[in-house]
């Protein structure tokens, strides 16, 4: 059994589309394990007395629909009157104990995958602050943000996959050195390869940021990371920047990488991309 809680304050003010993004973004915990979510419990904090409940209504009905495009059922919840609005799921799920998925099993040799774009974060903030369009955001981030990382790890998992985790709030470099220093070996990432959200290097370019690049950046600066390529500001920045319902970073070996892309691409997951590659140096980071 895996039981997994996370919810999140509105990364955008249309309360559907917040209730979807929460909702993916609580169960991909479960998939990242390779794990399959069973039942679901809201979570929720809801200014009672400032917001009309018909935006409650909405959190929730994104939420469910989500819970239901998973094949979970949604059991029941919690609701807490607080100052501002929190969503999330209590996700459980199953999966065979000796088929558990960590981030701490990565080997030499095996390549990366990332399943989504970056940049999430300094976009949704660009937008609360006017400097980005609602629309434009809809468009081209927001169906991918919300979309659940189940069907990429359905084929992942006919694969050797050897580690996995989602990328979240501690940006890609966090989760990759998480990945890396858990399992004792050299990540080589290849900033060419990396995919971004229309914009999102804009955003940075202009002086938008998000209130926790800082601290990733910190976090970050505390382990082996070695910078071999020569990128501006605002394309560091992009290393950074929080993702809400991320992608899946993918380690199984270099020999199935390119057959797992055109399975993914085929299914749709057409931001799937090759990133970089697993070594047996010193743990930590190459960034080229």
């Amino acid at each position: 059994m895996v039981n997994t809680v996370d919810f999140i304050t509105p990364p955008v003010d249309d309360p559907y589309w917040f209730g979807q993004i929460a909702a993916a973004n609580s169960i991909s915990d479960v998939y990242s394990m390779g794990g399959r979510p069973l039942t679901a419990l809201n979570v929720v904090m809801f200014p009672s007395g400032k917001l009309d409940m018909g935006v409650l209504k909405e959190i929730l009905r994104g939420g469910n629909d989500k819970v239901v495009e998973a094949g979970a059922c949604l059991a029941g919840g919690h609701t807490v009157d607080d100052n501002e609005p929190k969503y999330g799921l209590c996700v459980n799920g199953v999966v065979h104990p000796d088929r558990i998925i960590t981030n701490a099993r990565a080997r030499p040799g095996d390549a990366l995958i990332l399943t989504k774009p970056l940049g999430s974060g300094v976009l949704f903030n660009a937008v609360r602050a006017g400097k980005f369009a609602m629309k434009e955001l809809e468009a081209t981030v927001l169906p991918t943000v919300a979309a659940l990382n189940g069907p990429a790890m359905e084929k992942a998992l006919t694969f050797d996959l050897h580690a996995c985790t989602d990328i979240t709030g501690f940006g890609l470099l966090g989760h990759v050195l998480e990945m890396a220093m858990g399992s004792g070996v050299h990540a080589c990432i290849d900033y060419k390869a990396l995919l971004f959200y229309p914009g999102a290097q804009d955003m940075y370019t202009i002086g938008q940021t998000t209130g926790s690049n800082g601290a990733n950046r910190a976090l970050a600066a505390r382990y082996p990371l070695t910078m071999a390529v020569t990128l501006t500001r605002s394309q560091e920045e992009l290393l950074y920047d929080p993702q809400t319902s991320g992608g899946l970073l993918l380690a199984l070996p270099g020999s199935q990488a390119s057959e797992l892309l055109r399975q993914l691409h085929a299914a749709g997951i057409k931001d799937a991309a090759k990133i970089g590659d697993i070594t047996s140096g010193a743990p930590g980071i190459s960034l080229q």
